[in-house]
């Protein structure tokens, strides 16, 4: 978890299968219990990775808001990289892209 509110994931779904892989582990139950996800996270008391990446992310995002204009941080968040030209494909997702999208969902 540490570092990840700076970063653009884009596997967080791949974190949130291994996390519940690991409670189901800790639980003592099988897939083949069919014992639902909502069900094991509920007796474990244990919420989403995925939440709690997007949680710190949006608290770190903040926290560079309440900086003065002077700060580093804040600076490098309104920077734009000149490119030379756009490379084949879906563009890159951004850390302020994330953000954006934290802040939709909340």
């Amino acid at each position: 978890m540490y570092g990840t509110e700076t970063a653009s994931l884009r596997k967080t779904e791949k974190m949130d299968v291994a996390e519940m892989r690991m409670l189901r582990w800790m639980a003592g139950v099988t897939r083949e219990d069919r014992i639902r996800n909502d069900y094991i996270r509920g007796s474990t008391k244990v919420v989403e990775i995925s939440k709690k990446v997007q949680d710190e992310r949006l608290r770190w995002y903040g926290y560079l808001l309440r900086r003065d204009e002077n700060h580093a941080g804040r600076h490098s968040m309104g920077m734009e990289v000149q490119r030379r030209r756009r490379r084949r494909g879906r563009p890159r997702k951004r850390w302020k892209d994330c953000v954006r999208g934290d802040l939709r969902e909340k």
